[in-house]
């Protein structure tokens, strides 16, 4: 019975974590990440790397919540709600600035030689584990995401799931599901934005789109914690 109900949470983990990651929150964020990318493999693997993000921010948060046996206190909870509002506007809002400031030719990035400065076509940031080479901002956008959901998966676990191990093993498979999941979407997506990259003009137009709505839902996603602040 142990490995039955350990193999029927697991793979149901697995299922949610993709439907997690079709949440509006995370669509619009990362939608801002690869509306720039020329190519639905690369808009894929932002999509990899914001899910190994949010998968290593739940379960650094999810187990220690599993070990203790307690949930995330409501507030901190709703702090992390704030954080991922504040992160969809500043996103929303950086596409819309860059592109505003986008030329003819497409996309430009600043470049450094020493003390000389100049923009040029390029990659992002991103950061090198060994012969890995990560994006650095889906990353972290995706870690922001995993913090805020980990009080919810948490509460989830401790109330359906008996043992440590079922419960454990359901947040390692959520996270892989959710990984599986944008990565697959984010593949989607930047196939026509691919397609689109020689047409800078419309290229440039669904940057705006997509970052307006991003900033709009930003708000929406703050407006329960302001008016909670407020009414305090």
């Amino acid at each position: 019975m142990p490995v039955i109900e350990l193999l029927t949470s697991s793979g149901l983990g697995s299922l949610l974590g993709m439907r997690h990651a079709l949440e509006p929150d995370h669509l619009a964020a990362v939608s801002t990440l690869i509306t720039r990318e020329r190519s639905s493999y690369r808009a894929a693997f932002l999509g990899v790397c914001w899910g190994l993000g949010h998968t290593l921010s739940l379960l650094l948060v999810g187990v220690a919540l599993v070990v203790l046996r307690t949930e995330l206190p409501r507030s901190v909870s709703d702090l992390f709600e704030f954080f991922v509002a504040l992160m969809l506007i500043g996103l929303g809002a950086r596409a819309v600035y860059l592109a505003a400031r986008q030329g003819a030719a497409g996309p430009a990035h600043v470049h450094h030689h020493g003390h000389l400065v100049h923009s040029h076509a390029g990659v992002p940031a991103h950061v090198h584990i060994g012969h890995w080479t990560l994006a650095r901002r889906p990353l972290l956008v995706g870690a922001v995401h995993g913090l805020a959901g980990s009080g919810a998966l948490t509460a989830l676990v401790l109330t359906t799931l008996p043992t440590t191990a079922a419960r454990l093993a359901y947040m390692s498979l959520f996270g892989l599901g959710s990984t599986l999941g944008m990565a697959a979407l984010s593949g989607l997506l930047g196939w026509p934005i691919a397609r689109m990259g020689s047409h800078h003009a419309v290229a440039r137009t669904v940057s705006m789109v997509v970052g307006c709505v991003s900033i709009g839902l930003g708000v929406v996603w703050a407006y329960p914690f302001i008016s909670h602040l407020l009414s305090n």
